[in-house]
């Protein structure tokens, strides 16, 4: 199911009507841009499944090697790549490609490395496809990570003169990296052995155990190596590949960027779902691209954007403002003045201190319908501590208002949990008397093995860990204790940081709760900036739930609110809800991600914020109460926002 959920649509570029040099003309590569992952990865598995059948209708597909004319294709691995892998191995098994007649090179390779090393590139490119597919074992050339280094030189020079690549299918990195061509990359470089920076170790860190145990080299091929392929495909997927798509996309060519040298390629394409175009222009302000569907909520969508060019609030904004900056098509609908009136109304009546609806009031402005009241809520939380880090203000103001609130933690988030933390509190309950178990589960700590799943029955006692510090947190705002509901979905539970696909058991696992408490309103994070994170699995796996019981009667009636992430948040033309929070709430709401000790003071993931998860809500929720307050709202201490879905 991944990659399939999409954002509620409200207005936009009328593209049918755009000639194709005007959507593009702010785009430096040609850039096809899809509603979801799953939509770009069909359309390159079409390319190559296409590319493959033209190349051996011209050329031949004997069976035998000494007649053989390869078709080259280049691949990458990461995450980017395993849809297409998955679709491609679908469509073999389905009998619609053969790769028999095809020969594959790697773009890369940690070094040192042994390439059994599930860590590895070439462990990951067979176990993700090549294993799958038919083919011959003699036509796989993978960077070699055990190559001497006295040889990596000579290596590099042979692996460089390999056949001309026909067609090289590409991911990039945060940075811009082409495999591990990092920023400062020559534009002529071959294949190489180079040093990796700190930020990509500690991005390549989430495949180890650690980033100590992170290799510090790795052999790639170059820039000029790549360039000399006969076509180029880069797919970038998530809100997190948004920035350095923009700059392939839009930006100059700089070695800061090393993908931004694919724009001098002569048959480039970049393949991008719209969470990694959202800072293109045409997705930015297609106002500024083409003709537009003028709603209501997209013309709010137009407004901020036109308040935060010229800085000012919604009514100060004149005439002269909507000209200058390309509006002038909604001028065409109504005046400025009217325009700037409601949207002013618009986004003020998102604001609400009722999330759950207020009590015998007018609703017809509200976001939220009076009745029922009191409502049964549903709280979706990926991990352990997402509900208060996200949405704790919220949360608390629901329970505080005497909503019958459930929530549900999608995973046990086990693997978040340091062996440390672990040590901590078995030596807490010896102390206390509660019998001495510290050297066995030190003896089982000693006993895990890199390239392994942690063992069963720590992962056991760092799901426990993470249970007691979310029910700490739901008590210390009055959540009774049978209201927390712990799901433990099965992808979740393979013991590592790679986890397994969405199944029918985690969806079955959902129904049931929600046919148990059948909501009024439903909370999820709807976080898109890893398209394989487990958040984004977790709302898919909700989606998918919801399909299920979609004509229930109870279905009629509920709403479906999403919330961001620690990372993000949701753009205000998009902002369905706002529900500010008082000083008062923000210290609550602190307090109860504070009873998440495991998470606190150390930051389990790898990334170059170094915040604590608090910080980050708090300043995430305060920089959106600033935003309301520049278009001319009231001054908030924080806001919480959210998107609804149905």
């Amino acid at each position: 199911m991944g990659g399939k959920y999409t954002l509620p649509k409200d207005g936009g570029l009328v593209e049918q009507n755009v000639p194709h040099d005007l959507l593009h003309r702010y785009e430096k590569t040609p850039t096809q841009v899809f509603q979801t992952e799953t939509q770009g990865v069909n359309y390159v598995a079409d390319m190559i499944v296409q590319m493959l059948h033209e190349h051996n209708e011209m050329h031949g597909h004997d069976d035998f090697y000494e007649d053989f004319n390869p078709f080259v294709l280049g691949l990458t691995t990461g995450r980017t790549p395993v849809g297409l892998y998955r679709e491609l191995v679908k469509r073999y098994e389905q009998g619609e490609v053969s790769f028999r007649n095809v020969v594959v090179y790697s773009l890369d390779e940690f070094y040192p490395i042994d390439p059994q090393n599930p860590q590895s590139r070439n462990y990951r490119i067979h176990n993700e496809f090549l294993n799958h597919i038919d083919i011959r074992p003699e036509n796989i050339h993978i960077i070699d990570g055990r190559v001497a280094q006295d040889d990596i030189a000579h290596y590099s020079e042979v692996y460089d003169k390999m056949g001309r690549i026909n067609l090289m299918i590409i991911g990039v990195g945060e940075q811009g990296q082409i495999g591990f061509n990092e920023p400062g990359s020559y534009e002529k470089s071959r294949t190489r052995l180079v040093q990796l920076s700190h930020h990509s170790r500690k991005v390549q860190s989430s495949f180890f155990a650690t980033i100590g145990e992170t290799p510090k080299m790795a052999i790639t091929m170059g820039i000029d190596t790549v360039m000399r392929a006969d076509k180029i495909v880069l797919m970038a997927w998530g809100e997190d590949k948004a920035r350095v798509v923009h700059d392939i996309v839009e930006g100059e060519v700089t070695s800061q960027v090393p993908a931004s040298f694919l724009q001098e390629h002569d048959d480039i394409e970049v393949v991008v779902d719209e969470n990694a175009a959202s800072l293109l222009t045409r997705e930015v302000a297609p106002w500024l691209v083409g003709p537009c569907n003028w709603t209501k909520k997209f013309m709010r969508k137009a407004v901020v954007w036109l308040c935060g060019k010229v800085q000012k609030p919604i009514l100060k904004l004149t005439h002269t403002d909507y000209i200058e900056n390309s509006l002038g098509e909604l001028l065409e609908l109504k005046s400025y003045d009217k325009i700037n009136i409601e949207v002013f109304n618009d986004l003020q009546h998102t604001i609400t201190g009722w999330p759950g609806g207020k009590p015998n009031a007018d609703d017809s402005t509200r976001p939220v319908a009076s009745t029922p009241f009191p409502k049964r809520v549903l709280i979706f939380s990926p991990h352990p501590d997402d509900d208060v880090i996200s949405m704790g203000g919220t949360f608390i103001r629901l329970v505080e208002h005497g909503h019958d609130v459930h929530v549900a933690y999608e995973t046990s988030g086990n693997v978040a949990v340091h062996d440390d933390v672990v040590l901590q509190h078995i030596d807490t309950a010896k102390e206390l008397g509660f019998g001495d178990r510290y050297a066995e589960v030190e003896g089982i700590i000693r006993s895990k093995r890199d390239t392994e799943p942690e063992p069963r029955a720590l992962l056991d006692l760092k799901g426990a860990i993470r249970r007691a510090e979310a029910k700490a947190a739901v008590r210390s705002f009055g959540l009774p204790a049978d209201h927390a509901h712990f799901l433990n979905l099965p992808f979740y539970e393979t013991g590592g940081i790679k986890k397994g696909q969405l199944s029918e058991k985690d969806i079955n696992i959902i129904v049931k709760l929600l046919r148990e408490i059948q909501p009024d309103q439903i909370y999820a994070a709807g976080d898109l900036a890893d398209p394989h994170g487990t958040h984004r699995v977790c709302i898919e796996a909700v989606l998918g739930a919801l399909e299920v019981v979609k004509e229930d009667e109870w279905m009629q009636n509920c709403h479906m609110w999403l919330y961001r992430g620690a990372w993000m948040e949701w753009d205000l033309g998009m902002v369905d809800m706002a529900v500010p929070l008082s000083p008062d709430e923000l210290v609550k709401k602190r307090h109860a991600i504070y009873r998440h000790v495991s998470q606190k003071d150390i930051v389990p993931f790898p990334g170059s914020d170094t915040r604590e998860f608090w910080q980050r809500a708090e300043e995430r929720t305060q920089n959106t109460a600033a935003l309301y307050d520049k278009l001319g709202m009231a001054e908030y201490q924080a806001i919480e926002v959210f998107v609804k879905m149905f």
